[in-house]
C-alpha cells in the first residue's frame, strides 16, 4: 500500500504546480510519482470548482455514509437471524397484509 502523505505536503506540492512548475519536474524533485501528483492537482481543481467531480468533502461524506449503511445492513442481518432462531420470522396470522 502506498505511503500516505500529510495534507500540508500535498497542498504545498499542488501550490508549486499551480505556480507554474511542471508535474513531472515537481514529482521528481520531491520523490513522488507523477501520477500521484497529477491526481492531487486534479482533486484540487475539483475542490476549487474548476473541474466537475466529487469534492474532497463530498467524498468523505459519501465514504462515511457507505460505512454506516454497511453497519446497518449487518445489524439487520443479525436481527433477521435472531428472529429466525426465535421463530419470529413467521407471518402473523391475524395480519392479512403479511406486514409486521
Amino acid at each position: 500500500m502506498p505511503r500516505p502523505f500529510p495534507a500540508e505536503f500535498r497542498l504545498r506540492t499542488v501550490a508549486l504546480v499551480r505556480a507554474g512548475k511542471t508535474i513531472t519536474a515537481t514529482a521528481a524533485e520531491l520523490g513522488i510519482s507523477a501520477g500521484a501528483l497529477h491526481n492531487w492537482v486534479r482533486q484540487d481543481q475539483i475542490d476549487r470548482g474548476e473541474r466537475s467531480g466529487l469534492t474532497t468533502q463530498e467524498s468523505a461524506e459519501l465514504a462515511k455514509a457507505k460505512k454506516r449503511i454497511r453497519a446497518l445492513e449487518a445489524e439487520v442481518e443479525i436481527l433477521k437471524r435472531a428472529a429466525k432462531l426465535l421463530g419470529e420470522d413467521r407471518p402473523d396470522p391475524k395480519d392479512p397484509s403479511g406486514d409486521r
